[in-house]
């Protein structure tokens, strides 16, 4: 019994110390030809688990790193077929920082190749990335990645090598069907095909209004639902909610049978799109993942292209003009949660003609002063606070009751093994690539060194002048006051999951002391609530949430009332 429980101790000990105990367990991975018969590259993941369901890639989880497993990355370039790859024992890993200190025990483990392509962009920038293939960038699920079958092993230092073939394909992602009230479109961008140097296309999801095919002579205001990767529009459902439906529960908001409410609510959603009194607008849900992430963030950015000239010159445009939107800058109103939030703002206030207002639910942080929990300008690091002899390592998440969930640290090192070069598709490298200037590799240059922590002063500069969306706002108020007055509305919880509330707070204290004019707008609190509250004093964010499409319908109602030109089509759409 000693024995064994020094030996427990011992790896344990290893473990945290990330020095790797003797003779290292040897992962190899090959994939046959029958996969693919060229080289590839990509960002080979393993995953490691005590638990054998779901199948291990489909338990890594960067929101519960209390639920994910142990995994570890290595890059991998021509991978030939037939040609094993094995994982260095000092390939990174979480929470075990190399793969050498991997405890022993009994274990389902599986690998996935995560493909990059090569692309050649305009600014002569050369790099390899793996393309959305139209399931919203997500490693794990992406169609033509290679998986190997989850497999039982016992992990022994010093034991025979694991070998595990990728002989499995993730197959590709069925496209939704038009119906009465929901149409798909997809066009070419020209902007952004002209930046990737190769074809390049965005998605929308448009809800249509009640009777619009008996109304030919109606135009329509426009309502653009920023957000995540959706595959249709959100929380609409025109049958009644299904009676056979097993009961799920809602870790996020404690609630069970949180599916049936989704049900319910989405067909209460469209009983209220269908009445009477109803008033007709268009709404629009945007595709345009990338290979960065689930979503561009509507802006242009160094290393992503021209995403916000595309959706707003481009798309916006075309979707008014096949659907008889209005298309006037008056008629048309954003609106979004959490991501959706910030780009709510950023559109309203990159194109302040063409948007009469914007709420921002939640929003990512809209001023740098308060990134989550990191204050870019004068922090030194993003880990930890630096005391006068000791170190406070800074949250990343909390729950309800406020207790943290991880740290800065966690949710960084778990994206660094899912891709180096801010490549892992998640939050953190999202916003690098969005806010950051281009690196001279071609890569975003990182805001803050992620095993490190160090914070890049001069990428901090970079990030104030170009996205900081509070500072841009007070330095160009003489020329954006007139358009952006009364447009802005913010809400937050002030008890946010990812600590987004400060940088809410900050901003609101920029906001009111603007003058010339006075700015106008609105913020609010959620007393308690959580991430994603967006403004509803009434009910809770796990009914609210569903409820984006109509919440804000009063005020866009007021807004077209007291800002409508002389002449403008008040009457078509309000049959």
């Amino acid at each position: 019994m000693r024995k064994t429980i020094a030996a427990v101790l011992g790896a344990a000990a290893a473990l945290l110390a990330g020095v790797a105990p003797a003779a290292a367990t040897t992962f190899k991975v090959s994939f046959p030809k029958a996969a693919s018969a060229a080289a590839l590259d990509g960002r080979l993941i393993l995953i490691v688990s005590p638990k054998a369901t779901p199948e291990p890639r489909l338990q890594v989880d960067l929101e519960g790193t209390l639920r994910s497993p142990f995994f570890f990355g290595q890059t991998v370039e021509a991978m030939a077929p037939g040609t094993a790859v094995t994982l260095s024992p000092q390939a990174i890993g979480w929470p075990a920082e190399r793969l050498a200190a991997l405890p022993d025990g009994d274990y389902t483990v599986q690998a996935v190749l995560n493909r990059y392509e090569t692309f050649h962009r305009a600014d002569g920038s050369v790099v390899k990335l793996p393309p959305d293939m139209g399931e919203g960038q997500h490693w794990n699920l992406k169609p033509g990645n290679l998986y190997s079958a989850p497999m039982a092993v016992h992990v022994r230092h010093g034991g025979p090598p694991v070998v595990l073939t990728l002989d499995q394909k993730i197959a590709p992602v069925a496209r939704k069907a038009d119906t009465e009230f929901i149409k798909h479109v997809r066009i070419k961008s020209e902007l952004l095909s002209k930046y990737w140097g190769r074809d390049v296309y965005l998605g929308a999801h448009i809800l249509l209004p009640a009777g619009f095919d008996k109304h030919p002579e109606a135009r329509f205001p426009l309502m653009v639902f920023h957000g995540h990767y959706p595959d249709d529009i959100s929380n609409f459902r025109t049958t009644p909610p299904d009676p056979n439906l097993k009961p799920d529960y809602s870790e996020r908001f404690h609630l069970a049978g949180y599916n049936r409410i989704q049900q319910q609510e989405a067909y209460g959603f469209y009983q209220r799109w269908i009445s009477r009194d109803f008033p007709r607008f268009l709404v629009i849900e945007i595709e345009h993942a990338n290979p960065y992430y689930d979503d561009s963030y509507a802006v242009n950015s160094a290393n992503l292209g021209p995403y916000g000239d595309a959706i707003n010159k481009e798309l916006i445009p075309y979707i008014e003009k096949q659907f008889r939107g209005i298309g006037q800058g008056w008629a048309r109103f954003t609106y979004g949660g959490s991501t959706g939030g910030w780009e709510a703002m950023a559109t309203q206030v990159f194109y302040p003609d063409m948007y009469n207002g914007a709420f921002v639910a939640c929003p990512d942080p809209i001023d740098f002063h308060a990134y989550t929990t990191i204050n870019l300008y004068e922090d030194k690091n993003a880990f930890y606070a630096q005391g006068l002899v000791n170190r406070i390592e800074r949250p990343a998440q909390r729950d309800y009751m406020g207790q943290t969930h991880s740290t800065q640290r966690e949710q960084n090192r778990m994206e660094a093994v899912l891709g180096d070069h801010a490549r892992s598709g998640e939050q953190y490298d999202i916003w690098q690539a969005v806010f950051g200037p281009q690196g001279p590799d071609g890569y975003p240059k990182p805001i803050f060194d992620k095993l490190t922590g160090v914070i890049d002063p001069e990428v901090a500069a970079y990030w104030r002048e170009h996205f900081d969306l509070t500072h841009i706002v007070a330095r160009d108020w003489a020329t954006l006051g007139p358009k952006l007055k009364g447009k802005l509305h913010i809400y937050v919880g002030s008890a946010d999951t990812y600590f987004l509330t400060d940088a809410v707070y900050i901003a609101q204290d920029t906001l009111s002391s603007l003058k010339d004019p006075a700015w106008g707008g609105e913020v609010a609190y959620g007393d308690r609530a959580e991430h994603c509250w967006n403004g509803d004093p009434k009910l809770p964010n796990a009914y609210s949430r569903l409820h984006y499409n109509t919440m804000y319908l009063p005020k866009i109602l007021q807004r077209i009332e007291e800002t409508a030109p002389p002449g403008a089509d008040l009457k078509s759409w309000r049959y």
